[in-house]
Formats: structure tokens, C-alpha cells, sequence
């Protein structure tokens, strides 16, 4: 049986990461690609309301021998925007997805870089339409910079996932640390290090004195000692591909509980 998956990013349709694992990809079966025609960091879920997609293919690659098709769009929408056309291509095809891929991001995603992250927002979207999806990020947002450790470590994740999927409404956000194959210590799966950006604007003045920010920032780890050996942003910087499973459904149910109990409503 031949795999049909889904594949997105939000660095762009240019972006290196893309290219390579679109190619990676169809050893396990036919691929379609669509990815945002701009760059698109930091947008989650972010959809686009008030002006129209435009979609455009740019790209296609017949299957041949030990490889699946290939068919590359970009839309001028935001990675969500992309992961929901693909779910309404696969409708109106009559294609039921096997996989959602987003990825290979330029840059981490460890940590609560996840909560912004485009990359991630549309695996929401693929985990919304029931479709098991996955997020690759690398540590690094050198456009040339070394896949080798994805290329090496991606299959061995891959046939896990096709063979033990996440349940419904849980979608995996695996980070790859900035090393070369040889050089990664292994596999761990982690939780969502605990952790922020401080000082996040730099003001400046333009030529007519008016002032202006940009956005920066350091971040600032709050891991405690308990915790933090399981943190994937820490496991990230030690030389570790990290796993971290995300739910759509944030209710803390703990706590929800404990509120019903002491508010006196």
C-alpha cells in the first residue's frame, strides 16, 4: 500500500529544509507539498481572513522506483492556512493522508519556543482534520547548514510513528541539536522545557526621530533541578534529539477539579 503524506513548514517554500525532506519523504510514498510562498515565523495557528489565498504549483515529480510522487504548491497563507488546503485537496481527491510532516525547520522549536511556533501550528491543524503529525525542527537557522543527523535518525522515528502512532489530538515536536550524525548522542523523549524570552524589544529611532522597536530577547531558562533532565531545550543543548508530545486539548483537568472544589461561584 502506498503512503499519501502531507507536508508543510513556515520558512517559506524556499527554505532548504523543505527541499530536503520532501525528497526524503518519498521513499515511504507520495508526497504533497504546500508551503507558505513567505516567510512565516511565530505565527501558531494564525489564519488568514481578510484577503485571498492564492495557490500556485511550482513543482512535481512523478514517482518512479522505491520512490512515491511529488507535488509542490506554495499559497501566500501562513502554515495553517497550508495544512488546511491540503486537508480540502485530500477531500476533494478522495485521499486519505497517512502522515502530516512539518518541517525541517530552520531554528528550535524546544521549550516555549513551541507555543509560537509555525511549524507546530500546523501540526494542529493536521492532528484537527485526524491525521497523525509530526514537527522537525534543527537548532541552527543557517540555511546550509547539516541535515545528516535528520537524514540518519528521521527513518528509525518515522517507521515507530507508521507503526505506533500517537493517539487522537496529540501531535510530536522532535528537535535535532546542530550536529552531524556521528555526533548525536541519541534519542530522548522529553517534556516542554520550562522557560522565556526577557528583554524582547530593541528601541531604535528612524530618520525622522521617531521612535521604533525590534523584536529580540534572551532566553531565560526556569527549569528546576528536579526537572530539568527531562527539559527538551536542555537535552537539545547536550546533544540529544528530543521528543515532545503536545496535546490539543490545553484544560488542565488537575486543576479544574481543584477550582470546582474552592471557588465559591
Amino acid at each position: 500500500m502506498t503512503r499519501e503524506i502531507l507536508l508543510t513548514n513556515d520558512d517559506s517554500y524556499t527554505a532548504p529544509g523543505l527541499t530536503v525532506i520532501a525528497q526524503f519523504l518519498r521513499q515511504y510514498g507520495n508526497v504533497l507539498s504546500v508551503a507558505p510562498r513567505y516567510h512565516q515565523s511565530a505565527k501558531s495557528m494564525a489564519l488568514t481572513m481578510e484577503e485571498p489565498l492564492y495557490l500556485t504549483k511550482y513543482a512535481e515529480f512523478e514517482a518512479e522506483e522505491g520512490k512515491g510522487s511529488l507535488e509542490c504548491w506554495h499559497m501566500n497563507g501562513t502554515p495553517a492556512d497550508c495544512a488546511k488546503m491540503m486537508a480540502n485537496m485530500c477531500i476533494e481527491r478522495k485521499i486519505v493522508p497517512d502522515l502530516f510532516v512539518s518541517g525541517v525547520n530552520h531554528g528550535s522549536n524546544a521549550s516555549t519556543a513551541a507555543l509560537y511556533s509555525g511549524t507546530l501550528g500546523a501540526n494542529k491543524e493536521g492532528c484537527l482534520y485526524g491525521i497523525p503529525s509530526i514537527g522537525l525542527s534543527i537548532d541552527t537557522h543557517a540555511e546550509d547548514c547539516d541535515f545528516s543527523g535528520v537524514l540518519h535518525y528521521a527513518p528509525k522515528i518515522l517507521e515507530q510513528m507508521f507503526e505506533v502512532p500517537p493517539v487522537l489530538q496529540t501531535y510530536l515536536n522532535v528537535n535535532f541539536p546542530n550536529l552531524p550524525a556521528d555526533q548525536i548522542k541519541g534519542i530522548r523523549f522529553a517534556h516542554q522545557g520550562n522557560g522565556r524570552w526577557e528583554k524582547e524589544f530593541q528601541k531604535s529611532v528612524n530618520g525622522r526621530g521617531r521612535e521604533f522597536y525590534w523584536m529580540v530577547g534572551q532566553f531565560v531558562d526556569y527549569e528546576t533541578k528536579t526537572t530539568a533532565g527531562e527539559a527538551d531545550h536542555i537535552l537539545l543543548s547536550q546533544g540529544y534529539i528530543t521528543i515532545v508530545p503536545h496535546k490539543l486539548d490545553n484544560t488542565n483537568y488537575t486543576e479544574k477539579e481543584r477550582l470546582s472544589r474552592l471557588w465559591k461561584l
